[in-house]
């Protein structure tokens, strides 16, 4: 374990990491699941914190994995080994999910201990892969110790915050500094000590294949729900109109992401990838809660929703927004500006916009929505278009 090499050629995810992405739809999953249903009952803050929690939890603990085996994939035996006890913590943490919302809900101090502990066993294993590597790779011996300390500074707060019996804000306030502590454990690592040789593209096709594997949990959870209401009444226009606009909206995220290419210009800008590595959380995240809001859409189809329709709305407008704005952003942050800015902005935020007007004015919700649904497919015209464009007319 000393180090790959940064500029391999041809350098692509292993089947081991493609596997372990594919735990975490478990994760999302019930996150998902537990958003959309606390939503539907009007109980805004335990949707809220406990999904961001939750999805932290998850998240987190894969940017650190996907770093470390971009920098020190050694694909041995013991390396196997430690990536099996990761993806048992996130089963773990996956188990936990649902008791964060429930103590949250009863305004109690938050149950974490589950996912804590499928936290710690995570993070435990990676603690001993940073010691291998300080162990074998002597030229980057400080950082990894570094990001072993801090790691392990982080789960004796999370130990602490889940043993001791505080209220909830008190609960929160501990969570927040532990979280703290983790997203700073990297900083401190790669700035004062030797950079770890993480590979550009690489890490690029790691984020990529977490954001489809998220994109397809949101259909998988879609046809879930649509099953369970054919089953109850039948086959309807709405039960339709519903299902084509859930395939079509996640189509169009999976369209926007890879038609702008969104890491790409990491290779050319390695100082940005704090920004990278920590931004692509919310368009993660975004990705999953758009999935949530089709969940709660078809609730409201049920009629077992408990809130506005405006509300409901809400839910599947905000992450929209945060995807395509975050996607936009981290492209232009990573390549600069372009012609292409203001229009792809204006084309993604018009559909939502003029959704959340129908929604006002007592419209029907499912038009709302499929308006809303568009934003991501306007702007992948922008983009197809502007393709059309910067080619030369004897070159078509």
């Amino acid at each position: 374990m000393t180090g790959r090499d940064p500029n391999e050629e041809e350098r692509g995810a292993s089947d081991l990491e493609v596997f372990y992405d594919l735990v975490f739809v478990v994760a999302f999953s019930i996150a998902g699941v537990q958003l959309a249903e606390y939503l539907a009952e009007g109980h805004y803050r335990t949707a809220i914190i406990g999904y961001g929690i939750a999805t932290f939890a998850a998240v987190w603990a894969w940017i650190n994995f996907a770093w470390f085996s971009s920098a020190f994939d050694t694909d041995d035996w013991v390396y196997r080994l430690l990536t099996l006890v990761q993806m048992i913590g996130v089963a773990i943490i996956a188990i936990g999910m649902p008791a964060v919302f429930e103590s949250i809900d009863a305004d109690e101090h938050v149950d974490i201990a589950v996912v804590v502990i499928g936290y710690l066993v995570m993070r435990a294993a990676m603690i001993v892969q940073w010691l291998r590597a300080a162990a074998q790779a002597r030229e980057y011996r400080a950082t990894a110790l570094t990001y072993a300390l801090m790691t392990a500074i982080a789960q004796v707060g999370w130990v602490v915050v889940a043993a001791l019996p505080l209220d909830l804000m008190p609960t929160l306030v501990g969570i927040a500094v532990c979280m703290a502590i983790e997203l700073l454990g990297p900083g401190i690592a790669e700035t004062r000590f030797a950079s770890t040789p993480w590979h550009p593209g690489h890490i690029v096709e790691r984020y990529s294949t977490l954001v489809v594997i998220t994109l397809g949990e949101g259909v998988v959870g879609t046809v879930a729900v649509l099953q369970a209401i054919i089953g109850n009444t039948g086959w309807s226009v709405e039960t339709a109109a519903l299902g084509l606009a859930a395939m079509g909206v996640t189509f169009a995220m999976w369209w926007l992401y890879f038609g702008l290419d969104v890491g790409r210009p990491l290779a050319q800008r390695p100082g940005r990838s704090f920004v990278f590595g920590y931004g692509s959380m919310l368009i993660v995240v975004s990705c999953a809660a758009v999935g949530s809001g089709i969940h709660l859409i078809a609730l409201w189809l049920e009629k077992e929703t408990a809130i506005s329709e405006i509300a409901v709305y809400a839910a599947i407008a905000i992450p929209l927004t945060i995807f395509c704005l975050g996607t936009i952003a981290m492209y232009y942050f990573l390549a600069g500006m372009d012609r292409r800015l203001i229009p792809l902005v204006f084309a993604s935020m018009v559909p939502l916009i003029l959704g959340a007007v129908i929604a006002a004015a007592g419209a029907n919700l499912l038009v709302a929505a499929m308006v809303g649904c568009l934003a991501p497919v306007m702007a992948v015209l922008v983009v197809e278009v502007s393709v059309r464009l910067a080619v030369p007319r004897s070159s078509r």
